[in-house]
Parts: C-alpha cells; structure tokens; sequence
C-alpha cells in the first residue's frame, strides 16, 4: 500500500471509473467523485468489492457549497490529498458550426470544464499543500492542442467545436497558471490527454480503450517529486498546447 490518497471527480464511469480501478491496483485510497451520489455508491462498491479502498465522494464540480462539502470530508477522515485529477467534463451537445453555437451552451460547458476545475482546486490547495510532494492532473483533450487543430495534417483539425475545444485550451492556460503557482508549494501541476477514448461521451466511437486512456492519467497522477510540472502529455509524450 502507498498510503496516498487521490480524488477522481466524475469517476463513476468510464475513464474516470478505470483511472480509479488502476490506481486502486497501486495501493491507493480512493476518493470516487460522482454528482450523482448514487450512482457514485454503486461504482464504490463496486470497486470495494474487488479489493480496492473505495470511498463514495458526492461533488458537482459546478457548486461552490458542493465543494466545498466535499473538501470539509477529505479533510475530516484524511487531512490530506496527494493526488487530485480533474475528470469531470461535458461535452456540451451536437456538433454545430461555431457562428451557430449557442452561447448558453459555451457557458455551460464553461462551467464544468474550466470553472470547475478551478474551483476544485482552489477548495483543495489546503489538503495539498498538506501532503508531501502532490500532483495535480486536469483531464483535458488533444482538442485543446492549438497546435494540432490547426496542423491540417493532424487528425483533429477537422473537428471544429467551438465550446468543447476552446474549454479544453482554456483547462491547459489553467494547468500553467496553476504549475507555476503552486511550484513554491511542491506541487506539480499537468495535463493530461487520454485520446479518442470509446465511451459514453462519444457514442463509443473512440477508437481507444478506458485502460489505455487511464493508463496515461495514472503515469502522470503517480509521478514523484522529481516528475513534471506545467506540461501536457499523451502517453507519457509532449503535446503542443
């Protein structure tokens, strides 16, 4: 066991779930986030019951009280955190031109991709701060890379969805704040690409697995103090931001 602790929030299902079950492999406490505190008690149990430590965590990303519930508990029962990643994310609907992409959507995407990572984070800094070297790993996409969506020759210049991508560019700026703040603290600060991934978000139409996508969460979740900080990768590789 490493005695470390870690918080997935959307973790009740796919890439979040995996990343949850892989670090449960490596001996660490799981903290399940889920909005849905239900359906965050079923996949708890589910891992429980495979062996890992599992606790069931009730937060929406996109409410201040929600949060800041959620920090009071990490606090009361383990008075640390040594990994926080970042998972929960939302498309924000059907694929439109972005001259016709409603602004409301934008903010709602806005909301739970970029906002509430920050809010996270900014709730968590304490419990940190408390553990000796943290690391902190926002989920983002190779749909945020502005150096691949505009790479004619890249696979992802073609999808041109403007709240989705632009959330995701936004979450990468937020990653180099971050890391550059939080260096003073011993706190790494990454983004981490898990691909096209076949899930729920996607139809699964991905062409990658959830262990694959996990994979590559955990190997930045699980670097140590001489490990990076203020970069964005896919499977352990550079991404142009």
């Amino acid at each position: 066991m490493t005695g470390k602790t870690v918080l997935i929030t959307g973790a009740n299902k796919s890439i979040g779930f995996e990343t949850a079950r892989q670090l449960g492999q490596l001996g660490y406490r799981i903290w399940l986030g889920a909005r849905d505190e239900e359906r965050g008690k079923v996949a708890a149990a589910t891992l429980v019951a495979q062996g890992y430590d599992v606790r069931a965590l009730a937060i929406d990303v996109t409410d201040d009280e929600s949060v800041k519930v959620a920090a009071a508990r990490v606090q009361s029962e383990d008075g640390k955190l040594d990994v926080l990643i970042n998972n929960a994310g939302i498309l924000g609907g059907e694929m439109i031109a972005p001259s016709q992409q409603s602004v409301d959507i934008v903010r709602e995407v806005y909301e739970t991709n970029v906002l509430g990572p920050i809010r996270v984070t900014q709730s968590f800094l304490p419990l940190l701060k408390a553990a000796d070297g943290a690391n902190v790993v926002m989920v983002s996409s190779g749909l945020g890379s502005l150096g691949w969506l505009s790479d004619p020759d890249n696979q992802f210049h073609g999808i041109n969805v403007l709240a989705y991508n632009s959330s995701k560019t936004a979450l990468n700026a937020v990653t180099v704040a971050f890391a550059k703040e939080f260096s003073a603290f011993g706190i790494h600060v990454n983004s981490a690409d898990p691909g096209y991934t076949a899930t729920d978000f996607n139809g699964h139409s991905g062409y990658r697995t959830v262990e694959q996508a996990g994979k590559g969460i955990v190997w930045l979740a699980a670097q140590d103090k001489s490990g990076p900080t203020g970069g964005f990768y896919f499977d352990g590789t550079t991404v142009p931001w």
